[in-house]
Order: structure tokens, then sequence, then C-alpha cells
């Protein structure tokens, strides 16, 4: 069975294509990058374009998988959007899955983990996962920095970015900087999404922001 992946939430972005099975067994047969500024003229060409390259035709995916954020407002809404269409026209299941939990798997499995995105405006995106597997979330927030580090348990921390490393070991919690988030790690944590039963219909597939859109934020009535 064939599983196709992909992460579209940041500046760049990147597609999988992976061999499943029933067992949990996930070989990525190939991870392919996607330039940022330009999701939505790449991602279905460059999915077809992988697909022929290794022999296969887009009937033959079994699955997709697609990171769900918080991120990028037009990279999500541009990655969801092809899922979306490609899951209702081949009639498969799709997982939707957190970049903080993929964040979460990244680094020691033992006890629960606070995972951080940079999410600009001096604010973080923080998760409180117990990371498993499965990963259980505990919460997942918006927070500046001064709240998160007056606020938070003293327990480990795992970023991809290398400020926030700093930050948080500054401000007294012991840090693993871990890889960022790709397309095989959101195949890998999908394909288990999908063997739980924790799959979502093309309908009711949406983006996990954390933090509203500019223009929820002023289009707020007038008293």
């Amino acid at each position: 069975m064939l599983l196709l992946a992909v992460d579209t939430s940041g500046r760049s972005g990147s597609l999988a294509l992976a061999r499943v099975d029933g067992s949990g067994t996930v070989e990525i047969l190939e991870e392919w990058p996607l330039a940022g500024g330009s999701f939505s003229a790449q991602l279905v060409p460059q999915a077809g374009a992988m697909l022929d390259r290794l022999g296969y035709r887009k009937s033959d995916l079994a699955a997709f998988a697609v990171a769900s954020g918080p991120g990028s407002f037009t990279g999500l809404r541009v990655g969801l959007a092809a899922i979306k269409a490609l899951a209702e026209i081949l009639h498969k299941p799709i997982a939707a899955v957190p970049l903080l939990e993929a964040v979460a798997r990244s680094g020691p499995k033992a006890e629960p983990v606070w995972a951080l995105l940079d999410a600009g405006r001096s604010e973080l995106y923080a998760g409180d996962y117990d990371p498993g597997p499965p990963a259980r979330m505990l919460s997942e927030r918006l927070l500046g920095r001064e709240e998160f580090s007056s606020a938070s348990r003293r327990q480990m921390v795992l970023t991809p970015d290398v400020a926030l490393a700093g930050f948080a070991r500054d401000a007294g919690f012991p840090v693993a900087q871990v890889p960022s988030p790709s397309s095989a790690a959101i195949a890998r944590l999908g394909w288990e999404r999908i063997l739980r039963g924790e799959t979502v219909t093309p309908e009711s597939l949406e983006a996990n922001y954390i933090r509203r859109t500019d223009a929820e934020i002023f289009s707020r009535p007038k008293a």
C-alpha cells in the first residue's frame, strides 16, 4: 500500500511517498522538497511526477497524511486543499498530524515534554505532550516567551529552532534540539493514526492554526 504525505506548514515544504503495511511498517520511497511561495503550483504536479518516477499511478494511493499546523496560514491552506481534493476523488482516508506532535515524537519518550515552535511576534507555539507512542496531547497554546518561562513546568523542551533552544536553556529548562518536522515524519505518524482509526474526511479536515488569522483579529465588530 502507498501513502502520500505532505507538509506545507513552513517557508519551504516537502512531500513523501511511503510504502506501508498493516503491521505498522513505513518505508519512505522518496521525499521531495517544495519551494516556498509556490506550493499551489508545485504540489500536485510534483506528486504526480514522483508517482511516475517510481512506476505508480494516483489510483495506487491507499491513504494520505498531512501536517495540519500550526504554521503558515497560506501554506497550510494549500496543503490541506490538495489533500482534500485527492482524498475525495480517490475515496481514501486522511490523517491530520499536528506539527507539535511531530516535534514531541522526535526526542526522549519516557516523560512528558514541551514541544516548541517559533510563532513570530515574540511568541511561541507550545505543546505539552506525553510523546507515547501513541502521543497524547495535554495542551497546545500560543504563549509569549516570558509567559512560558514563568508559568510552565520545567520538563524537557524539544525544538528544532536554535534560538528557541537557547531561550529555553536560559530560562532553566532541559533542552534537546531535534530535526525540523518533515513529510517523512508526517508519513510515519500519519500511518500510526490511520492504523488506530484516527482519520478525518475531506469535509472535516481543517488547519490547526492555534493563533487566529489577522483577518479574524481585525474583523471584530465595532462597538
